[in-house]
């Protein structure tokens, strides 16, 4: 029942970061981020925001995290007031490669087709 809960309020607090950051978060640094997924511990004390951008640049990443960084007190009190939740978790965003990754071996796999 608890990992239910769990997986309920992952997929809320998804929507609604990804909704703020549309509607409320005005800093051009969180511009193009992409939510890609969102972990809770057990005791929905704590969340994990997984976010990508399209670029590979290291500074583009240092300035996205660092404008996610400012805005997270801003994000957390407007999911304070729309999930119907006894205690907001803390959050926290950290990059995902994956995608960056995954873009990576597409890249290597179209090089390789060329070369044939």
């Amino acid at each position: 029942m608890a990992h239910y809960r769990v997986g309920r309020l992952e997929q809320e607090i998804q929507r609604e970061v990804n909704d703020i950051l549309l509607k409320r978060v005005r800093d051009p640094r969180v511009q193009g981020v992409t939510l890609t997924g969102v972990e809770v511990t057990g005791d929905l004390q704590q969340a994990t925001i997984y976010y990508s951008i399209l670029s590979d640049d290291k500074a583009d990443e240092e300035t996205t995290a660092k404008g996610l960084e400012k805005a997270t007190g801003l994000i957390r009190g407007e999911l304070g007031s729309r999930l119907s939740i006894y205690k907001t978790p803390e959050i926290k965003f950290e990059l995902d490669t994956s995608v960056q990754y995954g873009d990576k071996i597409d890249r290597f796999i179209n090089k390789l087709k060329r070369e044939d």
